[in-house]
């Protein structure tokens, strides 16, 4: 098999580039350039031209910068000291007690940012240093919170989606409503493990001193509004239909810079700051997407994707055993690379497989997504351990070994959106379309 050796050549090529430590685009260029080059009769320059002309002049592709920016904004406010304080009043009597705020902090946050990293690093400066001072126990606090800030890939609006629903020409917004119940899915198991927990050792959770009146709970919502109405505003614009996710994006941008100046954190330092972090991360993200359009053009071209396709078909592989080898080669992709650069290296040759097998595109993409968040927190480059080492200088296999629970839930996850899809489906069902 011609296809298979070409295959093997390619992938060798792929990871000693980036072994090299050659940028994740520049890596999918060489390897699509060389198997074209190497292996077809194609116009290897007017392929290349067209197809980065055609990725990158993307109109669903408008959203990705303005959601950015949007969390960037946010990410300089004192959000996360508005969130605490609206949040804590409320939970001092469940098990777990201000635990949940990291949980529920994140989630919010995550509704607004679109990013893992940023919902790490955003609700972690204000929660790590509170709940030390307070008593809780340390791998309870960073596991909660590395477990809990995977959820910004997944709870629209999700960088990791835009950059999925461009790559496989899936419906964004579609993409944004089916990650919603998923994503209340990992509150409620994240919720329950830390309520059990703490059941379980109650010694361990320190007692709160402080009661706070009714009246002082519901002044502590009012912070919460601002960050509620930005939710409703972006992702109820999206999924009423009055509004397209770009067109959503750039309203969410107006709000954050609204909400930004209304607490008084909009300054100019932070207006460029903000606008540069989301430029660099944009044109970043833009070029892997290009590099790999490049890239699944290029194969289709040596005709690998349908060889690959063909021979998983012919071994009669059943759709879990699929869903289970592909969830061992994402977690092993994710150890290696970021999230997004895992979706885009790997969608040209496993998509035609995927859809051989007979699975919904739109369902793999938010299974897709929840392997990333697990790699998110799975030495050595799970991105979220970075971000918390960066905020405490803990060592990083202590912060992982503090995030398995919330790794094997996310497992847990998993499994349930795989033997009930209609968690995935129904509401983009519903949606129509």
């Amino acid at each position: 098999m011609p296809e298979l050796f070409l295959a093997l050549f390619l992938l060798v090529l792929l990871f000693a580039l980036l072994a090299g430590g050659l940028w994740v685009a520049f890596s999918l260029f060489v390897v699509g350039i060389a198997g074209m080059a190497l292996f077809t009769d194609a116009p290897l320059g007017s392929v290349l031209a067209t197809t980065v002309w055609g990725a990158s002049n993307s109109w669903s592709l408008a959203a990705l910068p303005l959601f950015i920016w949007m969390g960037e904004i946010l990410f300089r406010s004192r959000l996360s000291e508005d969130m605490f304080a609206g949040l804590a009043p409320w939970l001092t009597h469940l098990p777990g007690r201000l635990v949940h705020v990291n949980i529920l902090g994140c989630a919010l946050f995550a509704a607004v940012s679109g990013s893992s990293a940023a919902t790490a690093a955003t609700i972690g400066k204000m929660s790590i240093p509170e709940l030390k001072r307070r008593g809780y126990p340390e791998s309870l606090i960073l596991g909660s919170l590395a477990g809990s800030a995977t959820l910004g890939l997944l709870i629209p609006p999700s960088i990791i989606l835009i950059v999925y629903g461009v790559a496989t020409e899936q419906s964004i917004a579609r993409l944004f409503v089916a990650g919603v119940l998923p994503g209340v899915l990992l509150i409620g198991l994240f919720i329950a493990y830390v309520t059990v927990y703490s059941l379980l050792h109650p010694e361990a959770i320190p007692e709160e001193k402080v009661e706070v009146s009714l009246r002082g709970k519901l002044k502590g919502l009012t912070l919460l509004m601002p960050v509620t109405l930005l939710i409703l505003g972006v992702i109820g614009s999206i999924y009423s239909g009055i509004a397209s996710p770009t067109d959503a994006a750039a309203v969410g941008v107006v709000l954050s810079l609204g909400l930004s100046a209304w607490s008084g954190d909009l300054n100019w330092q932070n207006f460029i700051d903000g606008l540069l972090g989301a430029t660099k991360t944009s044109c970043m993200i833009s070029f892997i997407l290009a590099g790999a359009a490049f890239l699944t053009v290029a194969m289709g071209f040596t005709g690998i994707p349908k060889m690959l396709a063909m021979w998983i078909s012919g071994m009669g592989l059943s759709h879990y055993t699929l869903l289970a080898a592909l969830t061992v080669f994402f977690i092993v992709m994710g150890c290696f690379l970021d999230g997004i650069s895992v979706v885009v290296l790997t969608t040209s040759v496993i998509m035609p497989m995927v859809e051989q097998a007979g699975i919904d595109v739109l369902w793999f993409g938010i299974f897709v997504v929840i392997v990333v968040e697990m790699a998110q927190i799975t030495p050595p480059v799970g991105f979220n351990l970075f971000v918390i080492q960066g905020l405490t200088g803990i060592d990083i296999l202590r912060i992982a070994a503090a995030a398995l629970p919330f790794f094997l839930l996310l497992m847990l996850g998993l499994v349930l959106i795989s033997i009930f899809p209609q968690i995935v489906t129904v509401l983009p069902m519903m949606m129509g379309g």
